[in-house]
């Protein structure tokens, strides 16, 4: 154990999660998918709406906070706040809410987002708006769009081509990871993928997208919402569920932080911003990586998942290929990540159905629940500036 906890570890919980379906086309807004999820959230904490006094989502959600009260029968907001960066803001809305609980600013705060993302707009095509913007983000954009770099697969193939390069990873070692999310999806009835496994010579089948990424090594592209309840843990222990205590709740931003791939760092084969989370995590928390029983990490694509095993500190720089062989990270090895199927293989809810995975893993609910009682990791996206977060039972 690594003692330094911070002040919210163990003061806050998830007492309630919710989603809609998983489509490709939900034939609906993404406000009444957010307010659908925020309804079944609070159902299953047994919440009332009108007890709602905190709302937090991304900052790219397209549903104000005051437009999701008015709908869903809220009163009063005491606290209401945007997170930033795409998918690095998953884990970090539940810490805003964990701190906006630990410190009295609000009593019951509901973590939301909600996306047409497979019908509507689409993340994964090049947008020039994104290299146009009059923003430093546009100006970054202008500098790689040129070059071809266009796409988030584009600019993760990048960094995995030089991780290849320095530490030897091939094409099936990333296909390890899509095997291991596809198999658990199989199980899942809410997964797209249900019933559909696949094997690595099917992903080494599948077509290029950008070297060396195949198509399945990217995530799916999804409609869909999901939801979070957080509240204290004192009182999320005599609600309607098992609360899932928040043990720690990290953000992080590496030095010369781009977005998807910071080129100018040495090295190019690692993720330091999940260093600078998951260094927060093991200190607010006590645990360390060999307590942890499951981890969701953040798999928008295959390469990104071995870097954050080391960057975690699960095994050494470039070890990941190592230790993800023989079958370690699915049901019956030594880590089983993604239970639910993850991006790969449930939906792209940016991350935030990852972490109602994780809660299921600790209520004991999961489809493919891990034994033990042991906490449970959550990452959020990779490649941009991110967030991280330790969940376990009442101790």
């Amino acid at each position: 154990m690594i003692s330094g906890k911070a002040v919210i570890s163990g003061q806050a919980a998830i007492a309630g999660i919710g989603a809609t379906e998983f489509s490709k086309d939900s034939g609906r807004s993404e406000l009444r998918l957010a307010v659908e999820a925020v309804r079944a959230a609070l159902d299953d904490a047994g919440i009332a709406p009108s007890e709602v006094d905190g709302l937090v989502t991304f900052s790219m959600d397209t549903n104000s906070e005051i437009a999701v009260a008015r709908e869903i029968g809220a009163g009063e907001l005491s606290f209401f706040s945007h997170v930033g960066y795409g998918g690095g803001a998953a884990c970090a809305t539940v810490q805003q809410a964990a701190m906006a609980v630990a410190t009295g600013m609000a009593g019951v705060v509901v973590c939301y987002r909600a996306l047409n993302e497979r019908s509507g707009h689409r993340f994964g095509q090049v947008s020039r708006a994104a290299a146009s913007m009059p923003t430093s983000s546009g100006v970054d954009n202008g500098w790689t769009y040129p070059m071809g770099l266009g796409t988030p697969a584009a600019t993760v193939a990048m960094a995995a081509r030089r991780y290849q390069h320095v530490y030897g990873a091939s094409s099936e070692d990333f296909g390890q990871v899509a095997v291991a999310d596809r198999r658990h999806a199989a199980t899942n009835p809410n997964a797209w993928f249900y019933q559909r496994p696949i094997t690595l010579a099917e992903h080494q089948a599948s077509r290029w997208i950008a070297e060396p990424l195949r198509l399945l090594d990217c995530c799916q592209e999804s409609d869909g919402a999901v939801a979070l309840v957080v509240t204290s843990a004192e009182r999320a222990s005599g609600l309607r569920q098992p609360p899932a205590v928040i043990r720690a709740a990290a953000q992080g931003s590496g030095s010369d932080q781009f977005v998807m791939t910071s080129y100018y760092r040495d090295g190019l084969t690692g993720l330091p911003e999940m260093g600078v989370v998951g260094r927060q995590l093991w200190r607010q928390s006590g645990f360390a990586p060999a307590d942890v029983r499951t981890a969701v990490l953040y798999d928008h694509f295959t390469p990104y998942v071995l870097m954050q095993l080391e960057e975690l500190g699960f095994c050494p720089r470039g070890e990941a290929r190592h230790f993800i062989a023989g079958g370690a990270i699915q049901l019956g090895g030594r880590l089983p990540l993604n239970t639910h199927g993850g991006q790969l293989g449930e939906a792209y809810i940016h991350g935030m159905n990852g972490i109602a995975e994780a809660v299921r893993q600790v209520r004991g609910s999961s489809v493919n629940q891990v034994p033990g009682d042991g906490p449970v990791l959550v990452t959020a996206g990779t490649g941009v500036p991110t967030s991280g977060l330790i969940l376990s039972e009442v101790r």
